[in-house]
């Protein structure tokens, strides 16, 4: 690890005045991972910026939604009443996540910065589009396992490893920043990025943004949803594949549904054609298996992850029975 200075701000504005006068720093709050890329030499900030003194740690319901600050630590947020009663499928994500341990250190707007564990990336001594760009990628012809068969290119093959983000990007949440250019807000679906030929780049904030939360619209999705996750073990692990299901449902009939994928893409992945086909549908098995092969469509495997093409359907559905029932 390189030696580093540290500086505590109070503010929002002081946090982005501070990252300005030093680009090469970085914020920290529970620095869950951001430790561990430092210790591997994967990122070196000269300046740590210490986020934690800043009001940003709130849920509560607002007209609009659910509004969890960047802050929130994520065992306080699925622990929370609202989120368990009216949000149950991100608190289902946020309990596959990680270990207890980490739960109750990483924030929400840490998760979401969260890097890849894809093991090229934090191997310095091998190649890795995404730590050093065109150097290539080490998993392209490597072991890849634990890879994507959504959204890759030939510059990256890497996973994002979130649980909660796919929850977030299930639930259409959308994520309010701030920079040298005041604030914005940012669909969920839109935040984290694909690699194409800039793997470096994992996500939209522009240089000098801070999230500060996340909003969370009303919906109906309180009783029938599900959050699916695989993985070699039942404690902590990072999922082969995972799916968020949400299904809001008039009898046996599919008024709306909602479906996500983790540990398939570079970014929690979408399924918005399987969700249109269910609409309007009968919640059964038969409906559950066209819509993940709907889902399924343009998915690429790269040799040790072929498993994922037959595990990536069954799961859409289990995930969809589980929500049903």
């Amino acid at each position: 690890m390189i030696n580093f200075e540290y500086t505590r701000v109070s503010s929002v504005k002081a946090a982005v005045d501070t990252l300005a006068k030093n680009p090469t720093g970085g914020f920290i709050a529970g620095g869950t991972n951001l430790i561990d890329l430092m210790k591997k030499g994967v990122t070196t900030p000269t300046r740590l910026i210490d986020i934690n003194n800043l009001p940003l740690k709130d849920i509560e319901e607002t007209i609009a939604g659910l509004k969890i600050g960047a802050l929130a630590i994520n065992s306080e947020v699925s622990q929370n009443e609202i989120v368990k009663e009216k949000y149950p499928l991100l608190m289902m994500a946020l309990k596959a996540g990680a270990s207890a341990q980490l739960r109750n250190m990483a924030t929400v707007g840490g998760n979401m910065m969260q890097r890849t564990r894809c093991t090229y990336f934090y191997d310095i001594a091998m190649p890795c589009n995404k730590r050093q760009p065109g150097s290539g990628c080490g998993a392209f012809q490597g072991y890849n396992r634990m890879h994507a068969i959504f959204g890759a290119s030939n510059k990256c093959i890497a996973v994002h490893p979130s649980d909660m983000c796919v929850a977030l990007a299930a639930l259409n949440a959308t994520v309010t920043v701030s920079g040298p250019k005041g604030e914005r807000k940012i669909l969920f679906t839109d935040f984290h990025r694909l690699p194409g030929d800039n793997p470096e780049k994992d996500n939209t904030l522009l240089k000098g943004e801070l999230i500060t939360g996340v909003t969370i619209p009303k919906n109906n999705f309180t009783k029938n949803v599900y959050y699916l996750k695989i993985r070699d073990r039942a404690s902590y692990a990072f999922a082969l594949i995972s799916v968020a299901a949400a299904l809001e449902l008039n009898g046996n009939t599919i008024k709306a549904a909602r479906l996500a994928m983790g540990g398939v893409a570079h970014k929690p992945w979408r399924l918005t054609e399987a969700e249109k086909f269910l609409t309007g549908k009968t919640a059964t098995k038969e409906n559950f298996t066209k819509a993940a092969e709907l889902a399924m469509k343009g998915a690429k495997a790269y040799g040790h992850n072929d498993f994922k093409l037959k595990m990536g359907p069954i799961a859409i559905v289990e995930a969809l029975m589980k929500a049903a029932q």
